[in-house]
């Protein structure tokens, strides 16, 4: 069975990819896929409704070449993305001023993808084994059969979620022809804790908006103490620059300590403090300061709580992959064409999504990458 375009991979960036192919028409295109279904993450993502982009969306929200990031957002961005889905029957809908979500079901936009693709052949239920040239096109060989293609786009994705069926096999295809790679880390996963943190693990269920910085990122959002640690959007988005080394924690979220304390007056700090009680009273034990009136508070103390301003620490590790909403790592960025995401190397193969070392905080950046990005593609194989 020949193709002009085998997509490997029916996730978000290889169903926009077969997509557009499909809708530009001229060209034989198949979508290899080792689930029963294609769509396997959308489905799961975000409560079942899909964060599929945010209302700002830039390359300063990526941890990835800047270059790429931006030459591939620019040809679909976050706004031609709402206009495609919304030309197509679904209207998102925007959660926390931020954040948009399909409005009833993430079976909506999959549906929007499989409709568009409807001429597109899909090849279900088939493990991709291995990537081949040879001099007049690839061959793709699955654990069913073997297919050749003149165009190859890799869009197999990271290798968290691997009860959806991710696996490593994109990265394993970039390196048997040569193409520099980056090894999968979890990204976007709760944050592990030192003994001196363990006073945390004792305020499990409580959240409140918080300010992290973790080298020059600075990011704002809800954090959550968890059995194991600390999770919450602040803390995923936190992991996905973290390697190692010390982060720091606004708790007050730019509020000052000292004039918090110089307003309490007699008021008992606990109560003074913006923040939930149980927090602040296990804040208090760890630092070893008594929950007394804020008038009585000494220079001293001060200066102990002002750490409330900037808690700052070094996590032991991340929840891993087992909880890691994606992979960051991946092909390398300089190994691909900033405007096509073809390899430099090697022409007529592409790599789209997550599989590629481009990964974005929490709130529907990575969505929207694995959309632009294979939009990309498509959109290059269509024009030659």
């Amino acid at each position: 069975m020949e193709y002009d375009v085998a997509i490997l991979g029916g996730g978000a960036a290889g169903l926009m990819a077969a997509a557009r192919l499909n809708e530009r028409g001229g060209l034989s295109v198949c979508v290899v896929e080792g689930n029963a279904k294609p769509g396997a993450k959308i489905r799961i993502s975000g409560g079942g409704k899909c964060n599929l982009t945010n209302v700002t969306v830039s390359e300063h929200n990526y941890l990835g070449d800047a270059t790429l990031v931006r030459s591939v957002l620019k040809r679909f961005d976050d706004s031609a993305l709402l206009n495609w889905v919304r030309a197509r029957g679904c209207e998102p809908v925007v959660r926390k001023a931020r954040y948009y979500f399909c409005p009833r079901s993430a079976e909506e936009l999959i549906d929007i993808l499989l409709k568009s693709a409807e001429g597109v052949r899909f090849f279900l239920g088939h493990k991709i084994e291995t990537v081949r040239q040879k001099e007049n096109g690839f061959f793709v060989t699955t654990d069913k059969t073997t297919l050749k293609a003149r165009n190859v786009i890799v869009a197999t994705g990271g290798v968290s979620y691997a009860s959806v069926g991710a696996t490593d096999i994109g990265l394993k295809i970039a390196e048997s022809f040569g193409i520099e790679t980056v090894p999968f880390r979890p990204a976007l996963a709760g944050m592990t804790l030192q003994k001196e943190q363990f006073w945390m693990k004792d305020l499990s269920g409580i959240s409140f908006p918080v300010t992290i910085h973790v080298g020059e990122k600075r990011l704002r959002e809800d954090m959550l103490f968890a059995h194991r640690g600390i999770s919450g959007p602040a803390v995923l988005s936190a992991s996905l620059y973290w390697e190692k080394g010390t982060v720091t924690i606004d708790f007050l979220d730019g509020r000052s300590v000292e004039a918090v304390l110089k307003r309490g007056g007699n008021k008992k700090i606990a109560t003074a403090i913006p923040l939930p009680k149980r927090f602040i009273t296990a804040f208090l034990d760890a630092l070893g300061v008594e929950d007394k009136p804020c008038s009585a508070v000494t220079a001293e103390e001060k200066v102990m709580l002002k750490t409330l301003n900037a808690y700052t620490f070094a996590p032991a590790g991340t929840f891993g992959f087992t909880k890691a909403e994606v992979s960051k790592g991946g092909v390398a960025c300089n190994a691909l064409q900033p405007y096509s995401c073809e390899s430099r190397g090697v022409r007529g193969l592409y790599f789209v999504g997550e599989v590629v070392d481009v990964t974005g905080e929490l709130g529907g950046y990575n969505f929207q990458w694995a959309f632009a990005s294979g939009r990309c593609a498509a959109d290059h194989i269509g024009a030659v």
